[in-house]
């Protein structure tokens, strides 16, 4: 067992907590905000029943695990001994160079210092320090302890040796790392999500389908391939002779439909009202903590099936 420093208690922090604890590592949680590490194991240890009742603690039991973590009195005491840090900070390169700066001054000469960052190239916050090698992205998709895929983005300086380690660390405590060859703006899933959001509002801004025909195309559609294969799997089992096959029959029709999707529907414009008007009919504001519970049961119950699938009938 070895120890690991959240860096930041919030919204990500806590939940990469319960990663790392299931993990079976010691995690130690500090925040600039001293009331802020308690209030996130707090809210960990409401979580972890349902988690513990899916089968989703590897076999620990709900008070094992939230006896791993322990919040720290000042950075150096949470840094101390850590073998990986995983920084939580606001997205502002400002903050984040502070941070890394603190980090590789106090940090053990060979723990990793991981950014959970959405936005911000590694590139952006680490050039400048002596131990910039051991530095990169590890950006989770949220939370991270229901979906197991993490983004693992170097800096051009980042040692290999370090990006290695990470993804062996990741795999070790449950994750699919995402090994990015080098940085780009938005990495890859905020990429390919993108591209999807993109064409959703430009089909509802130009009245070709309602915000819930777009969701159900997703949701009772694509998303049952995408929930166990990605997309050139996908295509790979969508012709009889495989992925090659099927860019011969189907590369045309992509290539007629490309023009018309470079066109930007202004996500804050007109539509915005349409698309605010339609999911309050659906969902009123002051239901939207009660839905996103729900949201996380239901990633619960299907990471849970995941695992029974993997095991029953293969990965």
């Amino acid at each position: 067992m070895s120890k690991v420093a959240i860096i930041g208690s919030g919204f990500i922090g806590r939940a990469w907590a319960i990663s790392f604890a299931r993990g079976g590592h010691d995690v130690v949680l500090w925040d600039e905000d001293p009331q802020a590490p308690e209030k996130a194991i707090a809210y960990v240890r409401g979580l972890l029943p349902d988690l513990e009742a899916n089968d989703l603690l590897n076999g620990a039991a709900a008070d094992a695990l939230a006896a791993r973590l322990q919040p720290a009195r000042t950075l150096e005491e949470a840094l101390d001994g850590a073998v990986h840090v995983q920084e939580n900070t606001p997205e502002d390169v400002g903050i984040k160079r502070k941070v890394f700066a603190r980090l590789d001054a106090a940090a053990p000469p060979g723990a990793v210092l991981a950014s959970s960052t959405s936005a911000l190239l590694p590139s952006a916050f680490t050039e400048l320090l002596p131990g910039r090698a051991r530095c990169l992205v590890v950006h989770p998709i949220n939370p991270p302890y229901l979906v197991p895929a993490a983004e693992v983005v170097p800096a051009p300086w980042t040692d290999p040796a370090v990006v290695e380690q990470v993804a062996s660390f990741l795999r070790a405590i449950g994750h699919t790392p995402i090994l990015m060859k080098r940085e780009i703006d938005g990495f890859v899933m905020n990429r390919l999500q993108g591209a999807l959001l993109e064409e959703a509002f430009r089909l509802v801004a130009d009245g070709y389908a309602s915000i819930e025909d777009v969701d159900v195309g997703i949701r009772d559609g694509l998303a049952l391939r995408w929930s166990f294969m990605g997309p050139f799997e996908t295509i790979d089992l969508n012709a009889p002779g495989g992925v090659r096959d099927y860019v011969e029959r189907y590369q045309g029709l992509y290539a007629g439909l490309f023009p018309s999707m470079q066109r930007r529907v202004d996500w804050a414009g007109p539509v915005i009202d349409e698309i605010e008007a339609d999911r309050r009919r659906r969902l009123a504001a002051d239901k939207l903590g009660e839905r996103q519970a729900w949201r996380d049961r239901r990633l619960m119950a299907l990471a849970a099936h995941k695992r029974k699938a993997d095991t029953d009938i293969g990965r």
